[in-house]
């Protein structure tokens, strides 16, 4: 059964707008290592590549958006990057929060190296990179998330482990 709420393709706007947060957290990731040196910098930047890669490799080709916009235009080009998968395989697999802990890690990182780093010397341009990457994971994630992204997928109706794992105590839309 195709679902029948969402969007069929997302609105660029919103495409943008969560890619702008995306690249804004890793952005300031990037800046926050970069006090450590290029090298540790460099490899944050591996770390982030493979995780893309390994979110369109493993998930978006079973996707219902593979091939299409999806509100973080990943579905589109997963569809350039890889044949596409089994949609029943979307669904196979629980997700937990112990799945989420290389994805929390893209802020926890940062932010972990950024207190350390104001905690030797304090750096003014260093506290506001930090509240800024604190503000986009929290408030910029949850809003591109709960009410851009999730309230408008059609994935959600036929079953996504991601939203089935943040609204535990709410039954699909």
């Amino acid at each position: 059964m195709e679902p029948s709420k969402g969007y069929e393709n997302y609105p660029i706007r919103i495409v943008l707008l969560s890619n702008i947060v995306s690249l804004g957290i890793d952005a300031l990731g990037f800046f926050i290592i970069l006090r450590l040196g290029l090298v540790y910098s460099l490899i944050y930047l591996f770390y982030l590549i493979i995780l893309e890669y390994r979110l369109m490799k493993s998930g978006c080709i079973s996707c219902y958006y593979w091939g299409k916009r999806c509100a973080f235009g990943k579905g589109k080009l997963s569809s350039y990057l890889f044949k596409k998968g089994d949609t029943k395989r979307f669904c196979a697999k629980e997700m937990t929060w112990k799945d989420m802990i290389p994805d929390i890690m893209v802020s926890l990182i940062p932010l972990s190296v950024g207190i350390i780093l104001l905690i030797i010397n304090f750096d003014l341009v260093l506290l506001i990179a930090i509240l800024l990457l604190v503000l986009l994971t929290t408030s910029g994630n949850g809003y591109v998330r709960g009410t851009l992204a999730c309230n408008n997928c059609k994935q959600k109706e036929t079953g996504c482990p991601a939203y089935m794992l943040f609204n535990k105590n709410k039954k699909s839309d």
